[in-house]
């Protein structure tokens, strides 16, 4: 089965032109999301200082790809969550189980230096959607 790239309209900003990638990708059922910020659908950061709602922001770009390939959230598998500050984990973590209240993916979390300083929150996601 041929691979289908994953670029939905709220997000269709991405990749930024120096960054070779897609938002996401799918084949054989699998869908894997690229790394995720708090970027809106105009490009731009929301959410500055504030990890609760950065993640908000990229659980929602992370929706917004799993359904160009129509699957959903209860198809998430495991999240990939890089912070910025392993402190903020609890506010990550918050906005996290409020998405997936039931059966959530798997998890690794980690801190991670991110690309650009404003960033708090980046999370990449494997579902799958029998195809």
């Amino acid at each position: 089965m041929p691979k289908t790239t994953l670029v939905p309209p709220n997000l269709s900003f991405q990749p930024r032109p120096s960054y070779p990638y897609s938002p996401g990708a799918a084949a054989a059922g699998f869908v894997y999301t690229a790394g995720q910020v708090a970027w809106n659908h105009e490009g731009k950061l929301v959410g500055h200082g504030d990890v609760a709602a950065q993640t908000r922001q990229v659980l929602s770009n992370i929706r917004s790809i799993l359904a160009e390939a129509g699957a959903g959230m209860e198809d998430v598998l495991k999240c990939t969550v890089y912070l910025a500050d392993i402190r903020t984990f609890a506010a990550m973590n918050a906005v996290f189980a409020e998405v997936f209240p039931h059966q959530p993916p798997a998890r690794t979390t980690v801190q991670a230096a991110l690309a650009e300083p404003e960033m708090l929150v980046e999370i990449e996601a494997i579902a799958y959607r029998a195809p």
